[in-house]
């Protein structure tokens, strides 16, 4: 299963706006099984966003500071 960058969310929602386009096309032509096939791909791709998105919480940077100056004891 591969995992999706968080980083390459804005092309999953261009992937996503395309697929609804060939989807409302395929309607219009009443192309049945290509229909079936893009609701399968629109699944799949809900649930890689899904994925992205739990990665980029889970993979988030975290703030650690600066660090301080130490001041000699003698």
């Amino acid at each position: 299963m591969l995992n999706v960058n968080p980083k390459m969310l804005d092309r999953l929602a261009e992937l996503e706006e395309d697929l609804h386009a060939r989807r409302a096309r395929a309607e219009a032509e009443g192309w049945l099984g290509e229909i079936e096939g893009l609701d399968l791909t629109l699944r799949f791709l809900a649930d890689k966003w899904q994925q992205a998105m739990r990665l980029s919480k889970i993979t988030g940077a975290a703030g650690l500071g600066m660090p301080g100056i130490r001041v000699p004891t003698r």
